[in-house]
């Protein structure tokens, strides 16, 4: 067990993923977090970082090689913020150095090495944390308990938008994936989908380009999941105008919840047949709370190494989660 007054030490692994910069800000803002440094390997993007003398990166130490990371005995976690082509080697090295590891979304193309990897954090006793910012959204928190408490009832069907606007003419660093933006983006709904209802049975996907732009790049997907007694949708496209309308639904025979936006977090629409729980039958409109990103996943991370809680997601459910993007993509066949 890790000492509950003395700040954990933690450094950060690569600076490419689009999520970098926003957890290490809120990393360094953490009083519970001593932070020990960023290594990054490419050092043009280095170089490019120190001399756009922007935060955060002007306020840290830059590590020259990754053994300073990786064989320093008082590091405990390191956030693996590289880029999706590298996180899932610069992972499996963060862990078999004997660390704890904050790894952001998704973990990478190759289930088999992704479960190797969860294999050995198994045996070592170490956490593994995925990076879907949306597991502490209050509304997410919210729907996640009533679909699974049965407040909802059975549960039949779920509806996930998730959506971006890119410029599908400048490089795009999700077409290098199968699956493009759904490869990108899918696993933040997939993550809640798979915590309600669990591994689906099928996987039916359309991945489709819709665009014609220089790169070959799905911008449109949809992905049907079937289980024993529901359906889930999901549908992610590269072209819609922003503000985006992001959208998740969830639908019980006892009630059902719609949010729209996913942020800033607004409201839920829940309908239920029943009074319950202090909600009348029939339509609520429920007031969310707008949580900043990454501010409880690295708060819920620190818990879970101090031995203070048990972690909300098992790293089986991770394997789950990684599994179902890449079925629903095509690079895991049915």
């Amino acid at each position: 067990m890790l000492n509950k007054i003395i700040p954990i030490k933690m450094g950060q692994y690569g600076t490419k993923h689009s999520h970098a910069r926003g957890v290490l800000q809120v990393i360094l803002e953490n009083t519970n977090v001593d932070f020990q440094g960023v290594y990054e390997p490419d050092l043009a993007r280095r170089d490019q970082l120190i001399d756009s003398k922007e935060e955060p990166w002007s306020k840290i130490k830059w590590l020259e090689n990754k053994e300073e990371l990786l064989d320093d005995p008082d590091i405990v976690a390191i956030a693996s913020e590289g880029s999706n082509l590298e996180s899932l080697d610069q992972t499996e090295e963060i862990v078999k150095a004997g660390k704890n590891v904050f790894y952001d979304k998704p973990a990478g193309d190759n289930y088999s090495q992704f479960d190797r990897i969860v294999s050995q954090a198994k045996e070592k006793g170490l956490l593994i944390q995925l990076g879907y910012m949306f597991r502490y959204h209050d509304g997410f928190e919210k729907i996640s308990r009533w679909a699974k408490s049965g407040f909802l009832g059975n549960i039949f069907a779920v509806r996930a938008h998730m959506s971006t606007s890119v410029d599908l003419n400048s490089n795009l660093s999700a077409s290098a994936h199968t699956g493009g933006i759904f490869y990108d983006l899918s696993g933040h709904v997939l993550d809640q989908i798979v915590w309600i209802l669990g591994r689906p049975n099928k996987v039916t996907s359309f991945m489709r380009q819709d665009i014609d732009h220089k790169e070959s790049f799905v911008d449109n997907g949809v992905a049907v999941l079937e289980y024993n007694s529901a359906i889930a949708t999901v549908d992610i496209s590269a072209m819609e105008p922003s503000p985006t309308a992001r959208r998740f639904e969830i639908y019980g025979d006892a009630g059902s919840v719609i949010m729209e936006p996913f942020e800033p977090a607004d409201t839920l629409r829940l309908c239920i047949t029943s009074e319950k729980d202090d909600y009348p039958s029939g339509i609520s409109i429920i007031k969310l709370e707008d949580r900043r990103r990454y501010v409880n996943s690295l708060q819920a991370f620190i818990q879970d190494l101090r031995d203070d809680k048990q972690p909300d997601r098992s790293l089986d459910h991770e394997l789950v989660v990684q599994e179902t993007i890449l079925r629903a993509t095509g690079q895991i066949t049915e």
